[in-house]
């Protein structure tokens, strides 16, 4: 079996892959998240997942490269990440006692071949009201502004791209939760339900990425 590789810095990511059982690496791009105007969701969950896992395949003779991106929709309006506590608190106060959308566009690329798969996937998720200061104090908790982990396993050190090297304790301004929350984590309390695939939400649509890597001529269920 190919050598997967993730390009994605999210500890998030890597955790839903390991719930699976696979073993992979970690070659964070750090990709300017630009995309042109008038695009719909997922139009630009995929381009931009597309972008990740291209950056990270044209440094690699061979593997599959798996890119990804999460972007929350609100009456229309696309909220990525928050780039501080204040954009945080605006967020998480348009959504409070509202339904939005959470969008995962997921990108696999054959290094080798640069054969190139890209979908998507949509969930719904309904907040209970939450109040202002429970908003406060849980911007204040540091979750919606999640953090780069310096301790995964990163390559392609000097490269024109931009990939983060190891040791690199920075990620690039706007790095944390789409919508500014986590929904595995203490974001939860807000919820009050979903519908649609929970892992989308966490930030990587398994039962899709399982689909398209066997589509692409890897199958988890059969590694022989």
């Amino acid at each position: 079996m190919k050598e997967l590789i993730l390009a994605s810095a999210s500890p998030r990511r890597s955790q839903l892959l390991k719930q699976l059982g696979l073993d992979f690496r970690v070659i964070i791009c750090n990709q300017k998240e630009d995309t042109p105007p008038g695009l719909k969701p997922f139009e630009v969950v995929e381009l931009l997942a597309k972008m990740k896992a291209m950056a990270v395949a044209e440094r690699l003779g061979d593997g599959i490269v798996i890119g990804a991106d999460t972007i929350v929709v609100w009456k229309g309006h696309v909220l990525g990440k928050p780039s501080d506590a204040q954009e945080a608190e605006e967020m998480l106060n348009n959504l409070q006692g509202r339904a939005h959308e959470v969008y995962t566009g997921v990108a696999l690329v054959d290094a080798g071949s640069r054969h190139i798969e890209v979908d998507h996937e949509i969930t719904r998720v309904i907040f209970r009201p939450v109040d202002a200061e429970e908003i406060r104090q849980y911007v204040a908790s540091g979750e919606p502004m999640d953090r780069f982990d310096p301790g995964v396993n990163l390559i392609c050190q000097g490269s024109p791209l931009g990939l983060l090297n190891e040791g690199d304790a920075s990620p690039p301004r706007g790095t944390g939760c789409a919508g500014a929350y986590a929904i595995q984590g203490l974001g939860t309390i807000f919820v009050e339900r979903i519908e649609g695939d929970y892992t989308n939400v966490v930030g990587l649509p398994l039962p899709l990425l399982y689909k398209m890597l066997k589509k692409i001529g890897y199958d988890i269920l059969n590694k022989e």
